[in-house]
């Protein structure tokens, strides 16, 4: 079995791209997904707009080619050089960390993108507004970023993919808003639940990246923003010889990758930075509780942001499932600088009174297993919260913080 990178059909004018997939062997399957943002009549370089989806592409197949992990890769009209070949390899390979780790694959070696020696790739020319971009994932980074470029005096817009929490985040952060959305395939949702095939995280941010680049080129943007921090760059587990970050794709490894992938290959005259790479998941809520306004509309629980269709908690209008590694962080993380009456006030209710959360917190201070696969903050980070709170005194009968220090 192979895997095939078949190319993409683009309408600016419609705001809209298909990309073409397939696997080929004893049998064969083929994708469209669909990229969709506001239609434009601006013009861009073709060869630049090539480049630009042609890259686009392959960060997208990705979500396919994880269904079997063919070795054999195929990039039809093949426009990648050694040096892009390994780009990719380093990417996947990385960006699929935990994927492999929890579906107990060897990814020594597996993680091959066909390079084409014939063919030369170099960046265009393309003057941009000295505008920043930034992408709106519905949490507290991207409105920290936000807020810190209105400090600064920048001229910024914001890019959403269409969950409804994004919209109201950037409705409430004011200024233009390009809307984007991604619809999948459905035969990739069937498949994922057929036994034989492979499920689980994909590096998303590597997605995002590729996406808020191609809106930079079309909307004339200079800079790409957004809201990584110095938390994502520590990983959670050593597999197979190699750390699993299950952040990677946030991480200062893969910002400094892509830029120099960007300036390469693409265009030097757009960039791709984290205004909150020197800051650590606790500092960059330190800055997050001075804006109030938006504590009733933002949230950083992934079940708000699943792509294959809405969850039951979106049906009910919640913001926090209560019950993952991010909502027991984020909780923690403002409790050790808002009153007890604020944080409940946000998430509904008391999550260090919650027992069954016992195993998570045990991981999330690190005295059980490793660091949770979700994007959360270092053992240190969590316990230095913890601390805060209990100079605090208002949580000291909570079962969690007893069960803290108790350890």
């Amino acid at each position: 079995m192979k895997f095939i990178f078949k190319g993409y059909d683009s309408n600016l004018e419609k705001g809209e791209v298909f990309f073409y997939f397939g696997f080929k062997g004893e049998e064969n399957i083929d994708f469209t997904e669909k990229i969709s943002f506001p239609p434009t009549t601006n013009k861009i370089p073709e060869v630049l707009l090539k480049s630009l989806l042609d890259n686009l592409m392959l960060i997208l197949g990705i979500s396919y080619w994880k269904l079997y992990c063919p070795k054999e890769i195929v990039v039809e009209s093949n426009f990648l050089t050694k040096e892009q070949a390994d780009f990719w390899n380093s990417v996947c390979t990385k960006g699929l960390g935990e994927f492999f780790y929890k579906n107990k694959i060897d990814f020594r070696g597996l993680v091959k993108f066909p390079f084409n020696e014939k063919v030369a790739s170099s960046p265009v020319d393309f003057t941009r507004k000295d505008r920043y971009l930034l992408g709106i994932g519905g949490g507290k980074d991207s409105i920290v970023s936000a807020e810190l470029l209105r400090e600064a005096n920048r001229q910024f817009d914001l890019v959403t993919a269409n969950f409804p929490i994004q919209i109201e985040v950037a409705k409430l952060i004011g200024g233009k808003i390009i809307n984007t959305s991604r619809q999948l395939d459905p035969k990739l949702l069937e498949l994922n639940k057929e036994e034989g095939s492979y499920n689980g995280h994909v590096p998303v941010s590597v997605y995002y990246a590729f996406l808020l680049l191609l809106m930079a080129a079309l909307f004339d943007y200079r800079y790409v923003v957004v809201g990584n921090e110095k938390s994502a760059n520590y990983g959670n587990v050593k597999y197979l010889g190699e750390m699993i970050n299950h952040q990677w794709s946030k991480s200062l490894e893969f910002e400094k990758l892509f830029s120099e992938y960007i300036k390469k290959y693409i265009t030097s005259n757009i960039q791709y930075l984290s205004l909150l790479r020197d800051m650590t998941e606790l500092q960059v809520v330190e800055k997050f509780v001075k804006y109030p306004k938006y504590f009733a509309t933002f949230s950083s629980c992934n079940k708000n942001f699943k792509i294959s269709g809405k969850t039951l908690q979106q049906a009910q209008g919640l913001r926090w499932c209560g019950k993952c590694p991010k909502c027991l962080f984020v909780f923690i993380c403002f409790a050790a600088f808002l009153s007890k009456e604020e944080v409940l006030a946000i998430f509904g209710k008391n999550l260090l009174e919650e027992e069954k959360l016992i195993p998570l917190f045990e991981e999330l201070i690190g005295v059980r297993n490793f660091k949770p696969f979700e994007c959360v903050g270092t053992q240190e980070e969590v316990k230095e919260a913890l601390e805060k709170i209990l100079e605090k005194e208002k949580f000291d009968e909570a079962i969690l913080i007893k069960h803290f220090k108790s350890l």
